[in-house]
């Protein structure tokens, strides 16, 4: 899976935000507020181009002490999440 191309992740008021920019996103009009560790794993995801959970999981885990399977766990749920808002594809 990827990331949709034109939405990008920036800090608002201190907070991790996912905007929508060019004409792509023209009917998107949302912001989408993540936590630190979905900010990392979107960064994670953008700099891998095409990704995976499992990949994710991986990267999770380098990042934060925590099992194999509750990583891939939280990752799952976070694509589930990015899948329904139509922010990855």
């Amino acid at each position: 899976m990827k990331q949709r191309k034109g939405f990008v992740l920036r800090t608002v008021c201190g907070e991790n935000v996912i905007v929508g920019e060019g004409l792509e996103t023209i009917n998107f009009g949302k912001l989408i507020s993540l936590n630190e560790s979905a900010a990392y794993l979107w960064k994670r995801a953008t700099d891998m181009g095409d990704f995976t959970a499992q990949q994710l999981a991986d990267a999770l885990q380098e990042e934060y002490e925590v099992s194999p399977e509750q990583a891939l766990n939280d990752v799952e749920r976070i694509i589930s999440e990015w899948q329904k808002v139509g922010i990855v594809e």
